[in-house]
């Protein structure tokens, strides 16, 4: 195995690479940052009373993308909390910033992704010794010691056990949970700082959401309960792979599965449209398809959580946050589509005020504001015709979801998403940035159809597909 390297003991040697873990140091680091935003944007304010309004406008777009560009890199160097919150905004509305920073914005992202900053191997392997009570070379024959990829709370490595197979070893940070306890505390200042990147971003429910979900990221023990789940429904599919747990050397904070081997995000985005084509309609089936047929879905899909393997299959990684919701539920969210695809604002209205997105005795809701606003975030995929999930197309839904430069505003002010709801909206919202990134192209519409109306397959995939729904895969 490359990089694989003989398993010696730990050596006591220096390191600079810990977490800070104290509240005060973290808060200093990232009220800092949000203090020197305010004041450039200041700066830029004060600026602006000689300028022009489209100078003005101009001007402060520079400068929130030049803000987005800085908080990235704060963000990526944090860990805990506060890199979720970047890694949450990374896919919001970065098609709202000027063209010359387009590019270095994405290239930071990608930086956010999959390069995040790495912790010594020897605290790491304290980590996976104190939890699987023995010396690394009793539970693997082969460990390489150089990370493959890092995340909020964690690093990946490849290893090889006994018996030959190659696995992921997914490892928390030494100090990881004092972290998160501390950036939980300061969400407030957090959330200031993420909404420089997100301007979109409802930070009152991403908060909610952070607290609810992240603590529970931190027991490894659950996420393979997920992952095993996840693997049992779409196990046999003809195109989507879930690696498989091994559950004799899985503890709350080691995470052992089986190795996949693929091309990662930036590799498939410069393959051929058509391949884009087919890589995006596998994630929308995959994401979109585990909530409406299977109830049970994840709630990250940002590009480092899937490979595309050399057999043409997408593997899907990384279940730490999702979510089951009951098939009365997912009913009622089927519903409500068919109601907004047939135009039927009344129904549609009545249907969502009793799954409480709003009070229904708010006087400056109506029907038909509240259908205007339903159609702008699910056109893309309600309307029947082929739709590419363009940068424009992409920003625009995205301000729709809750920004101040939507035309539904008003509406959106008054309207909330209800506790079951909010993890599904954030998948969606995320899912559409990734076909955003690829450029990908399809009739979104015929596709959910197999799932909304129980249609034929409308596509090649779709085809391939239905024996393995039809075999009752699906809750």
């Amino acid at each position: 195995m490359h990089g694989a390297r003989t398993l010696q003991p730990v050596a006591r040697d220096s390191d600079s690479s810990r977490i800070p873990k104290g509240r005060i140091r973290r808060t200093a680091k990232v009220a800092g940052l949000a203090g020197g935003q305010t004041a450039r944007n200041y700066a830029t304010k004060a600026t602006n009373l000689a300028r022009g309004e489209e100078a003005r406008h101009a001007a402060m777009t520079r400068r929130q993308a030049e803000a987005a560009e800085q908080i990235l890199e704060v963000l990526g160097n944090m860990k805990g909390a506060a890199m979720k919150v970047g890694q949450v905004a990374s896919f919001i509305d970065t098609g709202a910033f000027p063209e010359e920073f387009q590019e270095r914005i994405q290239e930071k992202l990608a930086e956010l992704r999959d390069s995040a900053p790495r912790v010594a191997f020897k605290d790491m392997r304290k980590v996976i010794e104190t939890e699987l009570e023995e010396p690394l070379a009793e539970s693997f024959a082969e460990f390489d010691e150089d990370a493959v990829a890092a995340a909020s709370i964690g690093q990946v490595y490849r290893a090889r056990l006994h018996d030959g197979r190659d696995v992921a070893v997914k490892v928390q940070y030494p100090g990881v949970a004092q972290a998160v306890r501390s950036d939980l505390q300061n969400l407030g200042l957090l959330m200031r700082v993420a909404k420089k990147i997100a301007p979109g971003m409802d930070s009152k429910a991403m908060t909610r959401e952070i607290r609810e979900r992240i603590t529970d990221e931190l027991d490894y023990e659950q996420e393979a309960q997920a992952q095993r789940a996840f693997a049992r429904a779409w196990r046999g599919h003809p195109f989507v792979v879930i690696p498989e747990v091994v559950t004799s050397l899985t503890r709350e904070r080691v995470l052992v599965s089986e190795w996949a081997d693929g091309l990662g995000f930036e590799e498939v985005r410069a393959l051929p449209q058509a391949d884009r084509n087919r890589f995006g309609e596998i994630v929308f089936r995959f994401f979109f398809g585990s909530l409406y047929r299977i109830g049970h879905f994840s709630g990250d899909p940002h590009p480092g959580n899937f490979k595309l393997m050399d057999d043409g299959k997408v593997v899907f990684l990384d279940f730490g946050m999702t979510k089951q919701l009951s098939r009365v539920y997912v009913e009622d969210e089927i519903a409500a589509l068919r109601l907004g695809m047939e135009g039927d604002a009344q129904k549609l209205f009545a249907h969502l005020a009793d799954m409480g997105f709003f009070d229904p005795e708010d006087p400056v809701l109506t029907p038909e504001s509240v259908h205007a606003h339903f159609c702008s975030l699910t056109h893309w995929y309600l309307d029947d015709r082929d739709v590419t999930a363009d940068r424009d197309l992409v920003a625009q839904v995205l301000i729709d979801f809750g920004d101040p430069r939507s035309r539904h505003w008003e509406t959106i002010k008054r309207e909330t998403l209800p506790p079951d709801a909010m993890l599904a909206r954030r998948m969606e919202a995320l899912t559409l940035g990734v076909l955003g990134q690829l450029d990908a192209t399809a009739n979104w519409h015929r596709i959910a159809r197999e799932w909304m109306l129980g249609d034929p397959p409308a596509t090649p995939l779709g085809e391939q597909e239905a024996p393995h729904f039809a075999g009752g895969a699906a809750a």
